[in-house]
């Protein structure tokens, strides 16, 4: 029965990862306004309903990673090591993602960058994940904070990390599409987050708490 399960669990992530590349190749030949359900469909030779039942929305078509985007920031709050700071933890994964090159963090190559920027529909989408990111991180950062702690501070925290947090990402896509390879993208990235780091140490360190 497990491995009957396993199969299960591994056909439909393979359906969906077809269903998503199909998508992505289209809606980068043709632009996402300009593509059909239909053709996703026809495409991964799925039925349409096959197509929405695995992403409700087209725009999760193009963007599949949002729930690993959304999630991010509180996970590493909520995961952090013992003593950690959020704040210290937030910059360590931000490191380790750069150094990956994750898109989630915004490496996505030039054709995908620039079909994000062309479609009016998507780049909502990626400000709407950017809101949601952001308030997962101030439910976290609220769940970390000491007792004493004003009610506002935890959101006002997230709103900084989160602000600059969108700026990298943008960052990223900026020098994408300006025709920068990922390794220098990293090179011109690393420096500016320590500088960002130094920035958000400062403002927290002189606000209302000291420790998030």
């Amino acid at each position: 029965m497990a491995t009957e399960i396993g199969l299960r669990e591994s056909k439909k992530q393979e359906t969906r990862q077809l269903i998503s590349d199909c998508a992505t190749r289209l809606f980068i030949e043709q632009g996402f306004e300009q593509t059909t359900i239909a053709e996703i469909a026809t495409a991964a030779r799925v039925a349409k309903k096959t197509v929405t039942n695995y992403f409700p929305r087209k725009e999760d078509l193009a963007l599949d990673h949002h729930e690993a985007f959304t999630e991010g920031l509180a996970r590493t709050v909520a995961e952090r090591g013992p003593g950690e700071e959020p704040l210290t933890a937030l910059g360590r994964t931000f490191r380790t993602a750069l150094l990956e090159h994750s898109p989630v963090v915004g490496f996505t190559g030039p054709a995908f960058a620039r079909m994000v920027a062309d479609s009016p529909t998507l780049t909502a989408r990626v400000r709407e994940l950017h809101d949601q990111r952001e308030e997962a991180l101030a439910a976290a950062l609220t769940a970390a904070a000491p007792d004493h702690a004003p009610a506002i501070a935890p959101r006002a925290a997230a709103a900084l990390i989160a602000a600059a947090d969108r700026l990298l990402f943008r960052r990223i896509q900026e020098l994408t599409l300006a025709g920068c390879t990922d390794d220098r993208i990293e090179a011109t990235l690393l420096p500016e987050t320590d500088l960002l780091r130094a920035m958000l140490g400062a403002a927290l360190q002189t606000g209302p708490v000291t420790r998030l």
